[in-house]
C-alpha cells in the first residue's frame, strides 16, 4: 500500500490521491508510465512527478525517516510490508497512566524472532539502542502511552515509522482493548497470563519491589505476549486494512 500512497507528497491530498486510484493507477511505476492519462492540473502534475520520483528513489534507498516524517500518523500502516524485516513491536509497563507522574517499569520489544525484556533497576536504559536497530515500529495505543513515557525517559530515541494498531484496527470493526481484540481475532493467552489486565501489572510490579521474584516473572511473561501478539494481530489484519482502502475507493467511485 506505501507504493499507493501520495499524500505525503506536498500539496498532495486525499482527494488527489484518491482521483489516481480511480483511474487506475496500481503504484508509483505505473503513475510515472500513465501520468498523462490523469486529468489534473499542469502544476499539480509536476509536484506528483517530483515527489514520485523522490519517493521511489528513498524507498530504494531504505530511508524509513523520509516516509516517518511525512504520512500522516493514522496511515503509517501502509508501510508496513516495505519495512517489515526491520520491525519491532513494543509495549511498556508502568506505575501507572501518566508519562508526567509515574514510571517505565519493563519495556519490551519483539523483532519477530526474540523478545528482549528491558527492566527497571536492571538494564532499562539499554532499550534506546536496541530501538535504535529498527527502522519501523508497532504498538497498540502507542500514541497515546507507550511512546510518550519512553520520549519522557529517554528523549530523542524516536525517528521511526510508527503504526498504532489502534487506529487502522478501529477503521475495520475492531473496537476496544487488546485483549478484547485479540479475542476477537481467535487469540488466547496463556493460563499463566490469561485474565491479567494494565491494572494487574501494576500491582505484580508492586509485589515485586517488595521482594516476590515470582511476580517479576509472571510480569515479563504477560509484556511477551502483548509484544508477540501484536505482531500476529498485523499480519491477519492487514489485508483487512488495505481492502477497506480500496472498497472506499470504489464506493466514493460509484
Amino acid at each position: 500500500m506505501l507504493k499507493n500512497t501520495y499524500i505525503h507528497i506536498p500539496n498532495i491530498g486525499a482527494t488527489t490521491e484518491l482521483k489516481i486510484w480511480k483511474c487506475g493507477i496500481r503504484n508509483w511505476e505505473d503513475y510515472l508510465n500513465n501520468h498523462n492519462t490523469i486529468k489534473l492540473p499542469r502544476t499539480k502534475n509536476r509536484i506528483l512527478l517530483s515527489g514520485v520520483e523522490e519517493s521511489i528513489e528513498q524507498l530504494s534507498a531504505g530511508n524509513h525517516i523520509y516516509f516517518a516524517r511525512r504520512i500522516p500518523t493514522n496511515l503509517q500502516w501502509r508501510a508496513y510490508r516495505y519495512f517489515k524485516e526491520k520491525t519491532a513491536y513494543v509495549d511498556i509497563e508502568t506505575t501507572g497512566l501518566s508519562p508526567q507522574d509515574d514510571r517505565i517499569t519493563i519495556i519490551g520489544i519483539y523483532n519477530g524472532k526474540e523478545t528482549r525484556t528491558y527492566i527497571r533497576g536492571i538494564d532499562l536504559d539499554e532499550a534506546p539502542a536496541e530501538l535504535g536497530k529498527y527502522k519501523q515500529l508497532i504498538t497498540f495505543n502507542g500514541a497515546r502511552f507507550d511512546l510518550p513515557f519512553i520520549e519522557r525517559e529517554f528523549p530523542g530515541t524516536f525517528d521511526h515509522i510508527h503504526i498504532d494498531l489502534l487506529y487502522p484496527l478501529k477503521k475495520i470493526g475492531y473496537s476496544g482493548g487488546l485483549k478484547m481484540i485479540e479475542s476477537l481475532l481467535g487469540m488466547r493467552r496463556s493460563d499463566e497470563t490469561s485474565g491479567i489486565t494494565g491494572f494487574d501489572a501494576v500491582r505484580l510490579w508492586n509485589r515485586y519491589e517488595r521482594g516476590n521474584s515470582e511476580a517479576l516473572e509472571t510480569l515479563i511473561r504477560y509484556n511477551t505476549e502483548d509484544v508477540v501478539n501484536l505482531e500476529k494481530i498485523i499480519q491477519i489484519t492487514h489485508p483487512r486494512m488495505i481492502e477497506c482502502e480500496l472498497k472506499r475507493c470504489k464506493k466514493e467511485h460509484e
